[in-house]
């Protein structure tokens, strides 16, 4: 029987109370202690935050111990979680607290003033719990996290229901081509078949070991805590790959089983002369996903990590992981992104749904138990991505990406249906990066290109019309790295004279981005 997602937590702490859920800063949380905090938190939200089955808690943290007892103690209440990326900026922050009408908020000091003004423009927000923070209630609605556990009676939580696992657990929020990001909704259920396939074909075991450096707002880091803790396994926490010299010591020391990686980090790896060779002896499986590995850095990553098996994956935040290509594989054909992950079915489509023939391009559809269940509180946006499938009762997702299948079943990525960007292995809305130049003052036109990189998918560009002699490179970056998050900064800033329109002077971003790739428009593209 599928239970709520929560009871893989309790278990482990049963089973194996002693064994380390989590290492972060070189503290070992045990599944025994990970599991006591979360029921402390459960019991803060309900006793001391009056919050109900169903209320929404958005978990603010860096990557640290409180933020797996933020998501699972959440669960615990009854509640949903949503981790927000903790380089979030505070009109952005504001957005996703109202749009979910969250009832708590946690964050941690440093982020705090953040915090604290985005509450401040959500009514609905009724407790800022600080992570950090000594001693007693800041004041009134703000709470220092000690304190706040503290409070609580034991086992509050524990005496009404929490919910069925078709109950909505987490919501995910993403970019939109709105410029508004959209919340992904997933249910328990949902993530339950996300983890047992990918545990499936990964072959996790309990005594496997993870050393994570991804954001847990990220769904590719928030799935090996998830993952990591169905299994009973561990998971070495880390804030980032900043400083690769001094978090690859880990796999040793730690003896890591398994290391997900994005390119830009396995570009890190592959360009360090004194990788120690010990480093790399006890790793099983490296995964990779957010854009295909250069075959270089294939064949490198290889040699460095001899005893491991590479997984190339392909996935979204709307359904986690669609397919992923069996390690055998990647020497055959190092540019696919494989088949289907165990219990899922993809096809190449065309405009009316049905699957293509081999070798065509067409839109990648996804049916499986891990398709979200839509946006938050955005039927327009999910009428377009759920539409009816080949049975009455399904709807099925349309992922806006363009994909060809070979002759024998595996899938190719070819680009993006719409102008969604993807950088670092992000979503990024051209909308919402453009909304933040305009906001400076002589930004009279923008627009934002992704370059291909094969590191990174797309090096973000931003292509700049100005009124203002004064204007320059450093003062436009300045000013995005004020107001957004490090992967939607720009890494390079064009000034042109004019930008091209269509007739009715929207600007043609089409034709930009078709000049980034260098490649040829469709007929009814080509500029006037």
């Amino acid at each position: 029987m599928i239970e709520r997602y929560e009871s893989h937590l309790s278990r482990a702490a049963r089973t194996r109370p002693q064994h380390a859920a989590i290492v972060h800063a070189g503290v070992r949380t045990s599944y025994a202690e990970l599991d006591a905090a979360a029921g402390r938190f459960a019991d803060a939200l309900v006793d001391g935050a009056a919050f109900a089955n169903g209320d929404r808690c958005v978990v603010f943290l860096e990557n640290r111990v409180e933020t797996a007892v933020g998501i699972f103690g959440t669960l615990r209440a009854g509640g949903i979680f949503s981790v927000v990326n903790p380089t979030t900026k505070t009109d952005k922050l504001a957005f996703v607290l109202n749009n979910c009408e969250a009832a708590v908020v946690v964050t941690q000091a440093s982020l705090a003033p953040v915090a604290l003004a985005a509450a401040a423009q959500a009514p609905s927000v009724r407790r800022v719990v600080v992570v950090d923070e000594p001693g007693a209630p800041l004041d009134g609605a703000h709470v220092a996290y000690d304190a706040f556990l503290s409070s609580a009676t034991a086992g509050t939580s524990a005496l009404r229901p929490a919910g069925v696992d078709i109950d909505l657990a987490m919501l995910v929020y993403t970019s939109g081509s709105t410029g508004n990001p959209k919340g992904v909704m997933m249910t328990h259920k949902n993530i339950e078949h996300a983890a047992t396939s990918i545990t499936t074909y990964l072959q996790s075991s309990p005594d496997d070991v993870v050393l994570s450096v991804l954001p847990l707002s990220f769904d590719y880091g928030l799935y090996q805590l998830l993952m990591c803790v169905k299994m009973g396994a561990t998971l070495v926490l880390e804030k980032s790959f900043a400083f690769p010299q001094k978090v690859l010591p880990l796999l040793a020391s730690e003896k890591i089983t398994g290391f997900p990686l994005v390119p830009t980090m396995a570009a890190l790896i592959v360009q360090i002369r004194n990788f120690d060779p010990a480093w790399a002896e006890g790793v099983r499986y490296l995964t990779n996903t957010a854009a295909a590995l250069p075959p270089a850095h294939i064949l490198k990553l290889q040699e460095i990590f001899p005893n491991a098996r590479i997984y190339s994956m392909y996935g979204m935040t709307e359904s986690k992981r669609c397919t992923y290509l069996p390690p055998e594989q990647l020497r055959v054909r190092p540019d696919s992104v494989g088949i289907a992950i165990p219990g899922t079915e993809v096809w190449v489509a065309g405009d009316d749904g049905k699957p293509l023939p081999p070798n065509t391009t067409g839109e990648l559809v996804v049916r499986g138990g891990h398709v979200m269940q839509g946006y938050w509180r955005n039927e327009e946006a999910t009428a377009k991505a759920l539409r009816p499938g080949r049975y009455p009762w399904e709807k099925v997702l349309h992922t806006g990406d363009l994909f060809r299948m070979d002759d024998e079943g595996f899938l190719y990525f070819v680009g993006r249906k719409d102008d969604i960007l993807k950088s670092r292995g992000e979503k990024v809305s051209p909308k919402e990066v453009e909304n933040v130049l305009y906001a400076l003052p002589g930004v009279r036109e923008a627009a934002l290109v992704g370059v291909p990189d094969p590191v990174m998918g797309h090096a973000l560009k931003a292509i700049i019309v100005t009124d203002r002699d004064d204007l320059d490179a450093k003062a436009i970056l300045a000013h995005c790295r004020a107001h957004l998050e490090e992967f939607m900064i720009p890494r390079t800033v064009e000034f042109r004279d004019a930008l091209p329109k269509t007739g009715t002077g929207k600007i043609r971003r089409s034709v930009l981005q078709a000049e980034a790739e260098g490649t040829p428009l469709p007929a009814d593209e080509e500029p006037a």
